[in-house]
Parts: C-alpha cells; sequence; structure tokens
C-alpha cells in the first residue's frame, strides 16, 4: 500500500487506515484478529483507536493483537484523548485529565509510546494553551511520537497550530487533524481543509463511507445486519439516508458501474485523493468488508468522474468562501 507523509512531518503512515470504533463492542477478539492481520499483509500501517471506543476495550484489544498477530514496529497507532462520559462536560482538555488519559491507554496497549496521539475534541472549558501544553509534554517525554487534533472546526485548528509554530522546537507541531469527510460530508471543505493545507495539517477523514450508506447497501432497504439496523448505531446513519444522499448514492453507483468497481472503491478513492488527505480511517465489522475496503489501492478515478463526483455532492459555499466581487 502507498505510503504518505503526515502533514508536514517524517512521519509516514498507510494511505487508508484502520479505525477501531467497534472494537470490544460489536467486534469480538476474533474478528478484529482478522482484520488486523488482513490489514497489515495488505501493507496497512495506520491503526486509529481511542481511550473511549468500547470503554477502553478497544485499546486493551488491540494491545493484546499487537506483537502476538503483528510486530509493532510495523504498525503506527494512533489514539485519542478528552472525550469524557459525562453528561454535564462532554468534553476535558485538561493537562491533568489528558496526562492521567495518555497513560491508562499506554497501560490498555501494553506500549510505551503511541505514534500519533490526539485531542479528540476541543474544550471550550479549557484555555487552548493548556491544552497544547499537554501534547508538548506527551511528545517531549517520549509516550507520544506525533500530536494531533479531532473534531477542531476551522479557526480552533488555525489557532491551535499557529501556537504551536510560534515556537519551534520548544512546541509540537500538529501532524493531523481527524474530521469526518465524505462524498456525503464536505463540510470541512469550507475552512478546516484551507487551514490545514496552509498550515501543513495532515486530514485523517473518519467516516469516509458516509456512515456506510456510500456502500450502497441501504440503496433498496435497510439490511438486517448493519449499522442502521443496529438500535445503537441506527440514529449515527439516520442524517445519510434522505434525498439528497440518495442522488449522490446512485451517481456513485452509476460511476462505480461503468469503472467495473463497486461503490464502496469509488466513493473511497474519491476522499482519499482529495488535496489534504493523508488517510481515511475504515471502520469495517469483520475482515471480509475491510478487505473489499482495501482492494481501492488499484483504482485511480478518471478526472472526469472526479469532476462528475464533485458536481453532484457540492455543498453551498458562498460568501465568504467564494471571490464576494462575483456574488
Amino acid at each position: 500500500m502507498e505510503q504518505r507523509h503526515l502533514g508536514r512531518t517524517g512521519l509516514r503512515v498507510s494511505r487508508i487506515g484502520l479505525g477501531t470504533l467497534t472494537w470490544g463492542r460489536d467486534t469480538d477478539e476474533h474478528d478484529a484478529a482478522d482484520q488486523l492481520k488482513a490489514f497489515w499483509e495488505a501493507g496497512g500501517t495506520l491503526v486509529d483507536t481511542a481511550d473511549v471506543y468500547g470503554g477502553g476495550d478497544a485499546e486493551y484489544l488491540l494491545g493484546q493483537l499487537v506483537e502476538r498477530l503483528v510486530p509493532r514496529r510495523d504498525l503506527v497507532i494512533a489514539t485519542k484523548a478528552g472525550s469524557v462520559p459525562d453528561p454535564d462536560r462532554r468534553f476535558d482538555g485538561s493537562r491533568g485529565h489528558l496526562l492521567a488519559a495518555l497513560d491508562a491507554s499506554l497501560e490498555r496497549l501494553g506500549t510505551d509510546y503511541v505514534d500519533l496521539w490526539q485531542v479528540h475534541a476541543f474544550d471550550p472549558e479549557t484555555p487552548l494553551e493548556e491544552t497544547l501544553q499537554a501534547l508538548d509534554i506527551a511528545v517531549s517525554s517520549g509516550r507520544a511520537r506525533y500530536a494531533g487534533v479531532s473534531n477542531f472546526c476551522g479557526w480552533q485548528l488555525a489557532k491551535a497550530a499557529t501556537w504551536q509554530l510560534a515556537s519551534p522546537g520548544a512546541r509540537t507541531r500538529l501532524a493531523s487533524t481527524q474530521m469526518e469527510y465524505s462524498l456525503l460530508q464536505r463540510g470541512v471543505e469550507r475552512e478546516v481543509l484551507p487551514a490545514a493545507l496552509d498550515l501543513g495539517v495532515g486530514l485523517l477523514p473518519s467516516s469516509p463511507l458516509g456512515r456506510g450508506v456510500l456502500t450502497g447497501k441501504y440503496r433498496h432497504a435497510t439490511p438486517a445486519d448493519s449499522r442502521g439496523a443496529s438500535e445503537q448505531l441506527a440514529p449515527f446513519v439516520e442524517p445519510y439516508l434522505d434525498e439528497a444522499a440518495s442522488s449522490i448514492v446512485d451517481a456513485v453507483a452509476t460511476a462505480a458501474d461503468g469503472l467495473a468497481a463497486t461503490t464502496l472503491q469509488v466513493a473511497l478513492a474519491w476522499v482519499r485523493d482529495r488535496p489534504g488527505v493523508v488517510a481515511p480511517i475504515v471502520g469495517a465489522r469483520n475482515a471480509q468488508q475491510l478487505t473489499a475496503a482495501l482492494s481501492v489501492e488499484t483504482l485511480s478515478l478518471p478526472d472526469e468522474i472526479c469532476q462528475a463526483l464533485d458536481d453532484v455532492s457540492a455543498p453551498v459555499h458562498r460568501y465568504p468562501d467564494q471571490d464576494w466581487s462575483t456574488l
């Protein structure tokens, strides 16, 4: 699998990442092992997790498989901290919480360091410089090799990345930002992606298949074994089952027919090769689904197909994103 630099750093990662959101909850140890082995054998290196996935079980499960199944040196392990199970405070970006969470993650993962440590979301209750200092401490202490953020809007990302760049050598530059990005969700193109491109921050798209909708599985009905039929995940999928999304999925299917490819391959290739994107994070229920996603490595979309998909899925971005003199 092709490797790409993570932002403006020397770290290289596979251009498809393996997500572990359901590990330890819907994905058991056997299926997780099959996924990790298939991913590694395909040349994949970037494995993304978080301290809250499965209540910590995703990290623990990954830690049980590393070395026993795949050499630690062959993986780029990324995890996150900052989300908390508190209805009154969803995110805690305080230095104390983040560093304690990192230590707990390392224990569950069974490793001395993570390759990429990410702040899971912006915490408006904590000064940003305090949150970012936790990243500096993590890297300087060797517990993390690189640092990034997740779910930061445009101004938040720009402020954080600029703050870190203001003291080169003393502060750790942001390597990445993880955001939802797909043909069904192009909101990052408004401000996040321009900021990331300007500041040398690599984009790691989450839900690159539109929460599974871009596979085409929901075109005619909701499969009984799908996330859309799951009591826990149905509300996650439902926003992308409207008429507008259906039109985009139909266009992807038409493109796939013309290319003798699958809708999954076309949708994933589109986001993988967008400017600024480093590696879409793919979450699969089993190794068969993951293998289908990894098969996108051989596909590059023709320019005319990309343009057609751009047109049919284009979000409305006018003032101030468009040149005001043309409005």
